[in-house]
This record gives structure tokens, sequence and C-alpha cells, in this order.
């Protein structure tokens, strides 16, 4: 099993490059703090390299940028190059199958994308973020 789940900020934009076969390809790199302190108390973090295809590459160049958080859900894929200086290079990197935009609205400047509600209701003019939650009756849940 490879499976890799990601949460962390963008530490620079993102880049898209299209391939000869019109393949779009987004890359970007996220800052994942770790969940414990070094010896000296500092928290240190990860720089994990994101590799993203197709239409969801369009959207993370488009909606993505410099300090926005996002969440990753993919697989680790390594790969080998031979370098301009001719040595052997190697290259970790999660490719991505999932990208949530995590960033609220006006952080870093990027606007949050959201999905439209289930069962299809239309905008009402006012934010589609919910902002209070409602309370459920237990009885009413199916398990």
């Amino acid at each position: 099993m490879n499976k890799v789940i990601l949460i962390g900020n963008l530490t620079k934009d993102p880049e898209l490059i299209t391939t000869n076969n019109g393949v779009s390809l987004c890359r970007f790199s996220l800052a994942i703090q770790r969940s414990f302190a070094s010896a000296d108390g500092e928290r240190e973090a990860d720089f994990i390299n994101i590799v993203v295809w197709r239409g969801q590459a369009d959207n993370c160049y488009k909606y993505l940028k410099k300090g926005s958080k996002a969440g990753v859900v993919g697989s680790i894929q390594t790969r080998a190059y031979d370098g301009s200086d001719g040595t052997r290079k190697y290259a970790t990197e999660v490719v991505a199958s999932e990208v949530e935009f995590l960033s609220s609205r006006g952080a870093s400047g990027v606007e949050e994308v959201s999905s439209a509600p289930a069962g299809g209701s239309k905008s009402t003019g006012k934010s589609d973020t919910v902002s209070k939650f409602e309370p459920i009756d237990d009885d009413n849940l199916p398990f």
C-alpha cells in the first residue's frame, strides 16, 4: 500500500507546465511542521515536493499561492535521471490524487473555493460557507 495524506503550506507559488501531449502538470512544495520539538525546543518542518496532473493541476495553479494551506492525498514516487553534470540523480515526490484548498478567503491573497451544497440548491447571495451549525436530533441519524 502506498498512500500519503499531508496538510501544509505552500513554500512558493506553484509552477505549471504542459507536456508535449498537452497534459497539464503542476509542481509545488508543502512545508509540513513536525508534531514534536527538537532538543532545543524548536519545531522543525519537512518540505515535500508535490506533483499534480491534468485539470487538477490547472486548478492548483489558479487557486494556490505561496503560503496557501492545502491538503494532499496521493502516493510516493521515486524517479531517477541523469543530471547536467552526468551524475545519477534521484527525486522523491508525492503524486497527488486529491488536493483540497484549505486557506480561508483572503488568506495569502487566495480566495476560498467552495462547492455547491449537496442537493444542488442555488446560492442565496450569501456566503456559501456555514456560519452556524444547526442541532440534529439523534433519532434522525441513519446509524
